[in-house]
């Protein structure tokens, strides 16, 4: 009985020392499945976003990342003025900006 188990232990080990890259293509292929899945997705929503903020213009709707809805009254470098309601300007950074909506 003994015996038994020191060969099938001897065969499960014979298997493994016939690959010894295994472990290097199991962590590259882990890394191409995180960059396809992960990296690469949030990167172009990022860049979306990005492109989104820098056409921005006098006019548009938009939601802050506070979730007021407002409209661009005027564009300075990284600033924006939006009004908030009828006569209610206040400045919030361009990064703050949430998405730009439809005319409401």
């Amino acid at each position: 009985m003994v015996s038994e188990a020191f060969a099938f232990a001897g065969a499960a080990g014979g298997q493994q020392a016939n690959n010894p890259y295994q472990g290097i293509i199991m962590l590259v292929l882990m890394f191409a499945i995180f960059y396809f899945l992960l990296i690469r997705p949030q990167q172009k929503k990022a860049k979306q976003q990005k492109e989104m903020i820098e056409a921005l213009k006098v006019g548009d709707s938009i939601v802050t990342l506070g979730g007021i809805y407002a409209k661009v009254a005027a564009i300075q470098e990284s600033v924006l003025t939006v009004e908030i309601a009828t006569g209610v300007k206040i400045k919030i950074t361009r990064n703050s900006v949430a998405s730009v909506t439809k005319e409401q």
